[in-house]
């Protein structure tokens, strides 16, 4: 008999709680679906505040958002912002070049911003591209040839070349999820707010979903929003998608659905007890959603509806593609039925993959190879089928590397500028927007915190974080960040 690893088992005198009996009862989606269930009844109940109602503040452009996320550092040299100035003057010192000047933030006015992250002012030996660049689509954007297939369709994305952020090191990450520094303490993640504004579109779905490795730093979302507005963490196997997704032991669907049954007619009898207990209701509410998950989740991962030409476009035979391929086809998917915010890290644990202190040649080529065909094929995927005008795509990384080599052949971490890119959901198409200077070093036009990210993919779903904020939990103007209204349409 399973106790659950409790003292007692439950048929001792000892009190077990309802939640307990629930997920005791071998569905652990209990708690995921309770999380839904939990914001919607507090979107219902009116308080002091303007709390969320589910609807968007202003008119949306999008509805659902797939964000990429690099871990490690993808190299805004080798990928979308050429230099070619580094490798003019490469083994050179940048005092040496006639850009002496980019390294000093101090003259630059930004000495305040970037008071963190001084020791890559010390990686000031130019250390050439290492790899070439070309112009594509009619819009002519350079792309690394590193990144073929996304360059097929720069035409659908704005590039974003003047990011920049404050932490020298991987908790970046945190802080491009959250646009707070971990060491200022927890914070909601961007995913989060858009679950706790908006809500859910498909009832029998989690509204938010992770994909991939995440830091030990970065794996609550909901913070001080509860758990609620945590992200359900998937694996693209249909037959075990996630931790406890299942009955234990051998239950077939008759006895699955008499618990059920029993379940939910002892939570009606404790309705009756206490009629205006709204966590009660919602509790058996999420009851209900879990038994539903358990047969919509596998549904979406099982690919045997999709085409062999589709799953060709994403590389699912290739075994360089084939895990980031699956997770971009599970996640058009999940968007075709209304999940509205999906992560997918690439490369997680430890540093991140694209961490390339040395060997950046061998190290991005690698990379670049796994995820770019997936990239391609998403953004294909989702313009034919009309989702990308309803679904923000945002390719991101937590900082760039530096112009200046570390050691032989690596760049070192490179907060003060570095590239991303954004398409569909009222993004304009083929555009490039802000500028680094002439060796990458710092982002100097149209300069953008993380935060505005943050308040781009917001004001796209027809959100104004302003109009979330919890009482007791005032925000600084930075963690609102500000719409890049020149990438929208």
């Amino acid at each position: 008999m399973n106790t659950t690893g409790r003292d007692k088992p439950y048929w001792s005198n000892q009190t077990l709680p309802r939640r307990g009996f629930l997920a005791d009862m071998g569905w652990g989606f209990t708690g995921l679906a309770l999380g839904a269930m939990l914001q919607r009844e507090a979107m219902a109940q009116p308080d002091a505040w303007s709390s969320p109602t589910g609807i968007p503040h202003v008119l949306p452009k999008a509805k659902s958002v797939i964000w990429l996320f690099m871990n490690g550092g993808v190299s805004q040299m080798e990928s979308f912002d050429p230099k070619p100035m580094i490798s003019k003057y490469a083994g050179k010192t940048i005092s040496e070049t006639p850009f002496a000047d980019v390294q000093n933030p101090k003259k630059l006015g930004l000495e305040r911003e970037f008071a963190k992250g001084q020791a890559v002012l010390q990686r000031n030996t130019l250390y050439p591209l290492q790899v070439d660049f070309k112009k594509h689509g009619e819009s002519g954007i350079e792309v690394s040839d590193w990144f073929p297939h996304t360059a097929k369709h720069v035409d659908k994305i704005a590039v974003i070349r003047s990011m920049w952020t404050t932490d020298n090191d991987h908790a970046a990450q945190t802080q491009f999820h959250t646009g707070r520094h971990f060491l200022d303490g927890q914070f909601p993640t961007l995913g989060a707010w858009v679950h706790y504004g908006l809500g859910s579109l498909n009832d029998n779905l989690p509204q938010f979903i992770s994909i991939g490795t995440r830091e030990y730093w970065n794996r609550r979302d909901g913070v001080y929003l509860g758990p609620s507005h945590d992200a359900v963490p998937l694996r693209i196997d249909p037959k075990n998608p996630l931790d406890f997704g299942r009955p234990e032991g051998s239950v077939g669907d008759r006895e699955q659905a008499i618990s059920f049954n029993l379940v939910k007619q002892l939570s009606a009898l404790r309705g009756i007890e206490y009629p205006d207990d709204p966590a009660m209701a919602a509790r058996i509410l999420s009851y209900e959603l879990a038994f539903r998950m358990q047969k919509s989740v596998p549904e979406v991962l099982n690919f045997s509806d999709e085409t062999e030409a589709t799953k060709s476009l994403y590389g699912l035979e290739l075994p360089h593609c084939q895990e980031f391929g699956s997770q971009l086809l599970a996640a058009r998917r999940f968007v075709e039925r209304g999940v509205r915010f999906i992560q997918i890290q690439h490369g997680g644990g430890g540093a991140g993959v694209w961490d390339a202190h040395g060997g950046l040649k061998a190290n991005h080529e690698k990379n670049s190879l796994a995820v770019d065909q997936p990239i391609g094929a998403l953004l294909e995927d989702l313009d034919r089928t009309g989702l990308l005008d309803e679904t923000i795509v945002l390719f991101a990384t937590e900082f760039g590397r530096t112009p200046g080599a570390q050691g032989a052949d690596g760049r070192d971490h490179h907060p003060f500028g570095f590239s991303v890119w954004m398409a569909g959901g009222g993004i304009k198409r083929g555009i490039v927007h802000g500028a680094t200077d002439e060796l990458g070093f710092h982002a100097v036009e149209n300069r953008h915190y993380v935060t505005d990210i943050h308040a781009t993919i917001l004001h796209q779903l027809g959100l104004d974080s302003r109009k979330l904020e919890v009482p007791g939990r005032k925000r600084l103007a930075i963690d609102h960040g500000i719409p890049i209204h020149e990438i929208m349409t």
